[in-house]
């Protein structure tokens, strides 16, 4: 599942996480992403000694080392955390979805962690990309999740999802427990709060704020990559 930031992508670890069948990952490019650029994340130092930054180990694990015993293997994925320079190639050893979100929602919600976002940060290019590699390879468009669709309608998207990657639905994925994750990332505490109490998918409220003036450009430019995915979304 390859998400941008401030979207329900913590929610939606958690309804696969709440199958008997799924093993579930939590960002596990982000330690490479935080070494690779330097930068000063929360809880950055713990993140670089609790997870592995070692790339080409990584990928190894979320495509060959299935050890796990579920028949499933969810990876909740940052698509900013994908690097110019990383090889996208062992992507296509995995079935891949696309979670999106409206624009000037996404960014009004991003400014309040990073004052002056770039393109970049919105995962919108990096999506875009993998996207149009995943419709050349398969010869149609992969699936594409829009979070205000979900939150309008948990049962029927989660069911379009399951039979979009062949997996049956499940029941267990509309509801779960509160609190923390054993598979949580080590950054839970400075971004979960909200997560952490939740039992299932909140309703969708339009957030309604204005960009900023300076931001007109990326969000120009996010749009027409959004726009590009969510005429390939899921309708449900």
């Amino acid at each position: 599942m390859w998400s941008g930031p401030r979207n329900i992508s913590t929610a939606m670890l958690r309804a696969w996480g709440n199958r008997d069948d799924t093993f579930v990952c939590d960002e596990p490019l982000y330690a490479n992403y935080l070494l690779e650029h330097g930068l000063d994340h929360p809880g950055r130092d713990e993140i670089l000694t609790h997870h592995d930054s070692d790339l080409e180990r990584v990928v190894h694990w979320l495509t060959v080392d299935t050890s796990f015993d579920r028949a499933v293997f969810y990876q909740k994925h940052m698509a900013h955390h994908l690097l110019p320079e990383t090889d996208r190639s062992w992507v296509a050893k995995l079935i891949n979805v696309f979670l999106i979100r409206d624009p000037a929602e996404m960014l009004t919600s991003l400014i309040h962690i990073l004052p002056e976002p770039k393109l970049s940060d919105t995962g919108l290019p990096q999506q875009r990309e993998l996207f149009d590699l995943e419709c050349e390879r398969l010869g149609r468009a992969p699936a594409v999740i829009d979070s205000a669709d979900m939150l309008r309608n948990p049962r029927a998207g989660l069911e379009s999802l399951c039979r979009a990657v062949g997996a049956d639905f499940d029941e267990a994925m509309l509801n779960w427990p509160p609190g923390r994750r054993e598979t949580d990332g080590i950054w839970a505490p400075h971004w979960y709060g909200a997560v952490e109490k939740s039992t299932g998918f909140a309703p969708y409220r339009p957030k309604n704020e204005p960009v900023p003036e300076f931001l007109a450009g990326v969000l120009e430019e996010c749009q027409r990559h959004y726009d590009h995915l969510a005429t390939q979304r899921l309708v449900f």
